[in-house]
């Protein structure tokens, strides 16, 4: 007797335009309402109370500031020092993102975890680190860099060295989510097909995780402009010459000018803020 073969049924895909979703309920709205209080409170309510002050008398705090010498240079030093920053950040975080999704090696995971040291490690206690390395006298290689000619410690270079620092992680872990996300299989397509490292990466790879690394250029720019401890002690905080924006909104405050301070902090976190909303405004929707 023949076997019978029986035809399965046809499954019926999910339409792909629409995703399952949670019916909404009334602990729905209570976690949201808990989630935009807390963040009402933490983070729009204390930038609002920065922006009014700023302009309680008008314009006249910031016209003060953007018409004094040393706090327009301590702005440009900021910018600059963050720029900088934020270009070798996302350099090395790419290589290192590619080299943590892509590659095996031993000693993968302690690299990893190395990663999050800049996050867990107070500021200050890496300015610190990086005195007792690079400084002048008593410092690892402070005097042979000096002998040299090259001043790490009180000087821009050692400021740019805080700063990247503090903001190593963040694009690294803006990028190794999505090169997760999207696997590899287009990238072995590409090199089948003969083509070079450089080939797949900027034809494959670096599309497909672009705005990750955009995502991570927002914030380690952010996260540079507005950097405190660790620079404070390696810059030596002379005015003129190694104060940056952060530093002039402490000695404003700590001099009782409150006014010249929020002025101080406004720019720094329009700045921030700003980038944040254009990159989330100008990212295609099928791409959020």
């Amino acid at each position: 007797m023949a076997d019978t073969l029986v035809k399965p049924a046809p499954v019926k895909k999910a339409s792909a335009g629409k995703a399952w979703t949670r019916k909404r309920g009334p602990v729905t709205y209570l976690i949201r309402l808990v989630v935009v209080t807390y963040l009402f409170f933490l983070v729009a309510w204390p930038v609002y109370l920065v922006g009014q002050n700023t302009f309680k008398k008008g314009f006249d705090d910031l016209r003060a500031i953007l018409t004094d010498p040393d706090i327009v240079h301590a702005l440009h030093l900021s910018v600059e020092i963050a720029i900088i920053s934020v270009i070798i950040n996302t350099v090395f975080g790419v290589t290192i993102s590619i080299l943590l999704v892509r590659y095996r090696f031993p000693g993968k995971r302690f690299l990893n975890a190395l990663l999050d040291v800049p996050l867990s490690v107070s500021p200050v206690v890496v300015g610190l680190s990086l005195v007792l390395v690079y400084g002048g006298r008593n410092g690892w290689f402070g005097p042979t860099l000096e002998s040299w000619g090259l001043q790490i410690i009180f000087a821009e270079a050692g400021m740019v060295m805080a700063t990247v620092f503090v903001a190593l992680p963040l694009v690294i872990r803006e990028v190794v989510p999505v090169l997760e996300e999207v696997g590899e299989e287009q990238e072995q397509a590409a090199r089948s097909l003969g083509a070079n490292a450089w080939q797949t990466f900027r034809r494959i790879t670096l599309p497909s995780i672009k705005w990750g690394i955009i995502y991570g250029v927002v914030l380690s720019l952010a996260r540079s402009l507005g950097e405190f401890g660790a620079v404070k002690i390696v810059s030596g905080n002379v005015l003129g010459l190694t104060r940056t924006a952060p530093l002039v909104v402490e000695e404003k405050y700590l001099n009782f000018d409150k006014g010249g301070a929020y002025a101080t902090a406004f720019l720094l976190a329009l700045v921030a803020v700003a980038s944040i909303i254009v990159v989330s405004v100008l990212r295609p929707k099928e791409d959020r």
